[in-house]
């Protein structure tokens, strides 16, 4: 085997969520050497500075500047550099890394993901709302700038692997496959009982309480619908989603000729990880192994779109364009943490998006800034108020 070309310098922004810890965790199996440029939490302040004292990088950002003494105390006499807020986060982005993972939840990992975009880093994507909300943006600059985007997300990051660039013309179909979540087998009488903690337990995973919820409603595949639209130059109409509750195969590609290949694996993220840390290469690490045998059966079904409307939703929102993808980000957003607050019923989630794009497209409250992150930030805003604005009445009522 010949010498890797592996990442030197890195930052890892969204260090203390799942795919932060994985991805650490995957540099500790493979025994790869990095120079740690920076480290980026939101508010887990504890494991940060547990990470930054095994690692040491040149910088440890906490998100919530009301953190930052704690950092500094925590990191007193380290001599590692500390800094707090939105900003510092986005110049952790832009450093000098060579490969940046972005794994901040939510529309706050927007602005850092452009902003290594903008530096010309190979970024490893793990954050969805960077998509979402400024797809086009982010690859079109990530390319100017010399670097490049691979996706993290298993579905994608599949997808990536299977889908040869030079017969790219020829695709028929993507096929992104999803666990289905806890209500996959549910009626929906019952998911309109369903209670917080119902929705919190993923039948595969470990995962933060937003993605969680986001996978109960499906929502998460909506959103990775729109992603693959913009990562693969893929319309709408040629993106299905299958229900596999194995999770073995994590998504396929049809070409015209009749083959359709898909990437398998067990439900491990550290896999995409590494694919996107070695990328064009491979990395050997002691990676788990899938055993066909003992997977059992592979089965597949059609989600049922009156039990799981966020998928309908996102598509219209891709086939809308513009701003109505970010501002049906933004209502989901809103309305799973009402949800979390407990101030909404679970199917009340899908209903709160749908109003609050409806309400946006009769008001024309879309923004038109020219800077893609300023029309996301106007168009986030403007859904968030809105998205409220339907909670508030849901929870009167």
């Amino acid at each position: 085997m010949g010498t890797l070309s592996l990442p030197r310098k890195v930052s890892v922004l969204g260090s203390t969520g799942s795919i932060g810890v994985s991805t650490l965790d995957l540099f500790e199996q493979a025994g790869v050497e990095v120079e740690m440029i920076g480290l980026v939490a939101g508010r887990n302040v504890a494991r940060l500075a547990e990470q930054a004292l095994r690692w040491r990088p040149q910088l440890a950002v906490i998100e919530d500047e009301a953190l930052l003494p704690e950092l500094r105390e925590r990191l007193q006499g380290s001599g590692i550099a500390t800094a707090a807020g939105a900003q510092a986060v986005s110049d952790v982005a832009s450093a000098d890394a060579q490969w940046v993972m972005s794994a901040i939840v939510g529309f706050a990992g927007l602005a850092p993901t452009l902003a290594a975009a903008k530096a010309g880093a190979v970024i490893a994507l793990a954050n969805k709302e960077s998509l979402v909300c400024a797809g086009p943006s982010l690859l079109r600059t990530a390319k100017l700038a010399g670097g490049a985007v691979v996706p993290v997300d298993s579905e994608h990051s599949a997808i990536f692997q299977v889908l040869d660039p030079q017969a790219a013309a020829h695709v028929s179909r993507l096929i992104l496959t999803s666990s289905g979540g806890p209500f996959r087998d549910a009626s929906r009488e019952d998911m309109a009982k369903a209670t917080l903690e119902q929705a919190l337990a993923h039948p595969n995973f470990s995962m933060g309480a937003k993605i969680s919820i986001d996978s109960a409603t499906m929502m998460n595949k909506g959103l990775e619908v729109i992603e693959a639209a913009y990562l693969f130059s893929m319309p709408p109409e040629r993106i299905e989603v299958l229900v596999h509750p194995q999770q073995i195969i994590h998504s396929l590609v049809e070409y015209a000729d009749g083959s359709t290949l898909a990437q398998l694996g067990p439900p491990d993220m550290r896999p995409p990880i590494a694919c996107a840390f070695a990328w064009p290469d491979r990395l050997p690490w002691p990676a788990p192994k899938l055993d066909l045998v003992t997977a059992g059966p592979l089965t597949f079904q059609h989600p049922d779109p009156k039990k799981f409307p966020a998928l309908s939703i996102a598509k219209q929102a891709l086939t809308a364009g513009g701003q109505a993808p970010a501002a049906m980000n933004a209502a989901n957003e809103r309305a799973v943490s009402a949800f979390l607050d407990r101030r909404i019923r679970f199917l009340d989630i899908p209903n709160v998006v749908a109003e609050t794009l409806e309400r946006m497209d009769r008001s024309q409250t879309f923004s038109t800034a020219n800077d893609a992150v300023e029309s996301a930030r106007e168009t986030d805003a403007a859904a968030r108020r809105t998205a409220d604005e339907v909670v508030s009445g849901l929870f009167a009522a």
